[in-house]
């Protein structure tokens, strides 16, 4: 069984987002495809433990593990913040609507800049860009868009949709697919 992935190019690899264009693409064997999704359900798991679950050795786990960060296949390992406990109640979806396509890099660099958007999407279809942002509560919510979204140029309008409840959160699990 081989798997492919999908790569940016290298020039693209920033924080800010998925370049489209050219991508390069990684062939995974079935070991780094189980090591992947082993670390997806779990990035605190020890080299040693990995290596009894793929029953290869821990030098082995790290040299897997470096050669999927130099390829650009695993480009951070992160933590999974349950934002609720900290006072973050809402979660919500932006369609954003800009004046004009050619003003989507600069409305970017913006939205970069506002620490509530915590993702956001080029996108086909009714909106320009569709983000995520998250907030204290509505009062904030409002605050963030009448106060930062609004102000930024070439955000011609708006719509907010507030998630009721987060149904499914998770990894594409490679090994499974």
């Amino acid at each position: 069984m081989r798997i492919l992935v999908f790569l940016r190019p290298y020039s693209s690899l920033k924080h800010e987002g998925t370049h489209m264009g050219k991508r390069k693409i990684v062939e995974l064997d079935p070991t780094d495809a189980r090591l992947l999704s082993i670390l997806m359900q779990d990035a605190r798991i020890s080299y040693a433990e990995i290596g009894k679950k793929l029953f290869i050795s821990q030098a082995t786990v790290h040299a897997r593990i470096k050669k999927l960060f130099e390829s650009g296949v695993l480009r951070n390992i992160r933590a999974d913040i349950d934002y609720h406990l900290l006072g973050y109640d809402i979660c919500a979806f932006l369609g954003i609507y800009l004046e004009k396509s050619n003003l989507y890099e600069s409305v970017k660099t913006e939205l970069l800049k506002i620490p509530e958007v915590i993702d956001a999407h080029y996108t086909t279809g009714t909106y320009s860009i569709f983000a995520k942002v998250l907030c204290r509560d509505t009062e904030h919510l409002r605050e963030v868009l009448s106060k930062k979204l609004q102000n930024i140029k070439g955000i011609q309008r708006t719509e907010t949709f507030i998630s009721l409840e987060e149904s499914i959160a998770r990894p594409l699990m490679l090994a499974d697919v």
